[in-house]
């Protein structure tokens, strides 16, 4: 019986914050397309162990401890995925972090602020000016035939980052501004057979979204709003990135991919 694979055969993925949630369910889902996988975690050592053990141990999937608040930080971890495997080929930054309480504009405080764009936009630079270095120096030794793609890089915004959301300006902002990431170094990293794409979820069900969906009252205002009237779970989330990163989206760059069950329809 014929039938089409997502195949990531002979690729080494990094996948940031790959320990729960979204992060986790990429690096089972790339495990099972073939791939070699690294992650990092920052607190959660005993789910991040497990999992790589789970998915065959060092010469398969490897977490790293390593915290994601500086370019530096980002740089490192790639660092690390490359001594690893030996080489990257794709790039998942999906780690972030959101204040589970409404802060208002006047009340939000600079360490907040500062904190949000370090995590989701500082640590996101150093990742993705290491990656693509790292896969513009694999791409001069062994070029890519023509078509195919050096490497590919899939960032994770939300539907705050298109249409914002209030009481988290800080998250909404460092979400925008990953879109604008995307849409910018698609541009510059097209000429280095670099693809750049953005998975953009809505409702997850995380941990981290898991104190505002244990309200029944939240998930009745949530679920309101989502046509298709629930959270995503993670693989689906997971899903898409992997179908970016394989070769029948060799033609897609730039783009941002709706993952929200209907709940925001814009690019």
């Amino acid at each position: 019986m014929s039938g089409v694979a997502l195949s990531l055969e002979n690729k080494v993925a990094l996948v940031s914050g790959g320990s729960r949630g979204i992060g986790a369910a990429t690096v089972r889902l790339f495990h099972q397309a073939g791939a070699r996988v690294a992650f990092n975690y920052r607190t959660a050592s005993a789910s991040a162990d497990a999992l790589a053990a789970e998915l065959g141990g060092p010469s398969a999937c490897q977490a790293f401890a390593q915290d994601l608040s500086t370019p530096e930080h980002g740089r490192a971890l790639v660092r690390c995925a490359v001594e690893h495997f030996g080489r990257l080929d794709i790039l998942v930054a999906n780690h972030g972090v959101w204040e589970f309480e409404n802060v208002s504009i006047a009340t939000m405080s600079d360490a907040q602020w500062r904190n949000t764009m370090a995590v989701n936009l500082d640590s996101v630079f150093g990742l993705i000016q290491a990656a693509a270095a790292q896969m513009q120096k694999q791409a001069q030794a062994d070029p890519p035939k023509p078509g195919e793609a050096a490497g590919h890089i899939v960032l994770i915004s939300s539907t705050a980052g298109q249409r914002g959301e209030a009481f988290h300006t800080d998250y909404a902002a460092s979400k925008g501004a990953i879109i604008s990431m995307t849409k910018g170094l698609a541009t510059e990293l097209a000429a280095h057979s670099i693809r750049v794409n953005c998975v953009a979820p809505g409702w997850v069900k995380t941990d981290m979204s898991a104190p505002i969906l244990a309200k029944p009252d939240a998930v009745e205002r949530i679920t309101a709003a989502i046509p298709l009237r629930r959270p995503a779970d993670p693989t689906e989330i997971a899903g898409p990135v992997l179908f970016l990163c394989t070769p029948l989206a060799g033609f897609m760059t730039g783009e941002i991919v709706n993952v929200n069950g209907g709940a925001v329809l814009i690019g």
